[in-house]
């Protein structure tokens, strides 16, 4: 069961100044200089991460305003947004820098090397950006370029050819390190069932190893980092107690570490690191570490944008419940003229949205169909697939396990949330295959989704068919399957910056 949060509250005490220092009680120039220009320095260093992302942003207004166009063939230029290390400078004195120069000297070519590694792998990305641009121009719907296992077409893209040939630059290009510090369980471990399990998932075909895996930090482009925050919810969480000071802690201190140990963190203040997690506490326990909050890309199931999550940057992937662990017979349904029920919902009362939705339409209709708790013999699984609109409101958070449930029983999914960015929807076209409505619109969803023609459904019915193949997980991951799209999205945001020595 997912745990409400109180708000964490902070001293709001005001401190008294019975005397103020010498430096406020008259203008100094020389501490001016002293003291608050390395500071203006400093923040000035700073401030460069603080990016505009060239990407242009928005879905069509029907459905979504918050997620990026990551595959415009336009957007792919960075012009002049990338991050280096405000550590060496002109900070250094100058015995500072003899000796940092001294002890470059005695480390010999490997720096040389170890730095150029990095400026290669850049023109590599900056070469993949100019080869999806080039596809991206082409706008027949079937991608120019031959895959034997398949090629994305049709309109659930947004840019099928963009998509394919970012696709296949990812899997000649990417390389990641997954940080060996920390241990299980809090680390390199997670849940595989239950409503988190596509975080323990992810991290569990990241820690077996693959072919993005790599054992040289070096060659890497991205950097794993990998807690699990749904396990540090587990053992360090004192329940009731509302307080989640002791995960942010755990989270601050593994970043210490790494940054201490490896020289990869400080080299791009965390902009090339990522994170994942689907507890509902993720993006706070980003929180502790302002550049994993503000640099690094947080891959969340609560991808709300009202909260700090940036689309540019941060990845939103699909919240899957298995409640057993298994991943077989989880997806068919009816034929569409086998759907009786117009619309379902079955789920308990979490969060505004659900209480308006449960207030409107609970047991008071044939063809909106909404419970807080089935009858009994009456299966949910069922019930969804012979619905032909699967209602998935959001709960206490934006993120809802039934948008993959629909899919998965061939139910075109009717999402009813507030800032909420759908998963892969850089890539995917929800307005293809999925309908919006607006919270302030519960009242009339009867009359919206019989507005929707017989022909449209039938074209959205099938094309939910056609975009299961990107929320599978499989025992041995395919292709386009979940957990590659959950890759291909992390790909996508690291071409959106470029690392500088």
């Amino acid at each position: 069961m997912m745990m409400i949060m109180a708000d964490q509250r902070h001293g709001e005490g005001e401190m008294e100044h019975s005397k103020k220092p010498f430096f406020f009680s008259s203008f100094n120039p020389f501490l001016f200089v002293l003291i608050f220009l390395p500071s203006l320095v400093l923040v000035s260093l700073i401030c460069k991460l603080d990016l505009e992302i060239p990407w242009t942003t928005g879905l069509d207004k029907v459905f979504s305003s918050f997620a990026p166009h990551l595959l415009d063939p336009a957007a792919l230029d960075l012009k002049g947004h990338s991050f280096s290390s405000p550590i060496e400078g002109s900070q250094k004195t100058v015995p500072e820098n003899k000796e940092r120069k001294r002890k470059d000297a005695t480390r010999g070519i490997s720096r040389v090397e170890r730095y150029s590694k990095l400026k290669k792998i850049e023109v590599k990305l900056g070469r993949a950006r100019a080869n999806i641009r080039e596809a991206g121009r082409v706008r027949n719907l079937t991608s120019v370029h031959d895959d034997p296992d398949y090629v994305p077409k049709g309109p659930i893209y947004r840019n099928p050819n963009a998509f394919h040939r970012s696709y296949l630059e990812m899997e000649r290009l990417l390389k990641i390190y997954i940080y060996k510090e920390g241990e299980p369980p809090m680390f390199h471990e997670g849940p595989c069932k239950s409503i988190y399990s596509t975080e323990g998932r992810f991290i569990h075909e990241m820690e077996k190893g693959n072919s993005y895996t790599t054992n040289d930090p070096d060659q890497a482009l991205l950097y794993f980092l990998p807690f699990s925050v749904v396990n540090l919810v587990q053992y360090l969480y004192e329940p009731n107690s509302h307080d989640v000071n002791a995960i942010g802690v755990a989270v601050q201190d593994y970043i210490n570490v790494i940054s201490n140990k490896h020289s990869f963190w400080n080299r791009s203040l965390g902009a090339d690191h990522f994170m994942l997690s689907c507890h509902d506490w993720g993006p706070r326990t980003t929180s502790y570490v302002p550049y994993l909050f503000n640099n690094s890309i947080r891959v969340l199931c609560n991808a709300n944008v009202s909260e700090g999550f940036h689309p540019s940057k941060d990845a939103s992937f699909p919240e899957i419940h298995l409640r057993t662990g298994e991943i077989d017979g989880l997806l068919g349904g009816l034929s569409p003229s086998r759907r009786p029920i117009l619309a379902f919902f079955a789920g308990r009362l979490h969060g505004h949205i659900r209480h308006l939705l449960l207030q409107k339409w609970k047991e008071k209709d044939d063809d909106v169909v909404v419970y807080d708790e089935l009858p009994s013999g009456v299966s949910y699984e069922s019930m969804l697939k012979k619905s032909r609109f699967c209602l998935c409101p959001s709960g206490y958070e934006v993120a809802s396990p039934r948008v993959v449930e629909a899919i998965y029983a061939e139910c075109v999914p009717v999402l009813i949330s507030e800032s909420y960015v759908p998963p892969f929807s850089d890539v995917l076209n929800w307005n293809s295959f999925g309908v919006q409505i607006e919270v302030k619109d519960i009242g009339n969803i009867k009359e919206i989704l019989k507005g929707i023609s017989q022909s449209q459904y039938l074209r959205m019915q099938r094309r939910v068919k056609q975009v299961q193949r990107h929320f599978v997980i499989n025992g041995t991951p395919k292709r386009y399957d979940a957990f590659h799209m959950i890759l291909h999205s992390i790909w996508l945001r690291r071409l959106n910056v470029h690392i500088q020595d």
